[in-house]
């Protein structure tokens, strides 16, 4: 039987999904400290790939699907999760869009100016709403593995 309380069901498979999602989520954003890093101690200089977590999205989104998966089974951090992962997905897809209609995607406008501050902007936003997730994927970890001295008492 599986152990299910007032939070939710937090058996070993939402334990199993939470982790693994909360892996995923980070991974685009602390890949590219990993690389500049590895680079720097080559001594290749300081190489910082500032778009590799919208070049990752795929692995992100999928570590975010676990997560919310999780986190509706936990009853627990669907709010954070959910929010956080359709937050990204929104700026990614409105810079990219932004980029292609103004015409720096295809090179038609000098990649300068405020459009192109404008683009960036919404990529940093992007990296915090990544941000988020991989928080709420960490606090629902947390929340998952507390020992609930209710139960005990019971």
């Amino acid at each position: 039987m599986m152990n299910v309380d007032a939070m939710g069901k937090k058996d070993i498979f939402t334990k199993v999904l939470a982790i693994i999602g909360s892996i995923l989520a980070w991974l685009p954003i602390l890949l590219p400290f990993v690389f500049a890093v590895v680079a720097f101690i080559q001594g290749s200089g300081f190489l910082f790939d500032y778009l590799m977590p919208a070049e990752l999205f795929l692995v992100a989104l999928v570590g975010g699907g676990l997560l919310l998966w999780a986190a509706l089974r936990a009853r627990s951090r669907r709010g954070l999760i959910a929010w956080g992962l359709g937050i990204a997905a929104g700026l990614l897809i409105g810079s990219q869009a932004l980029a292609v209609v103004t015409g720096i995607a295809s090179g038609e406008t000098e990649p300068a100016g405020w459009l192109m501050a404008l683009i960036f902007a919404a990529l940093g936003a992007y990296v915090l709403a990544l941000v988020m997730v991989g928080v709420g994927g960490v606090l629902l970890v947390r929340d998952l593995f507390r020992h609930d001295a209710r139960i005990e008492t019971a």
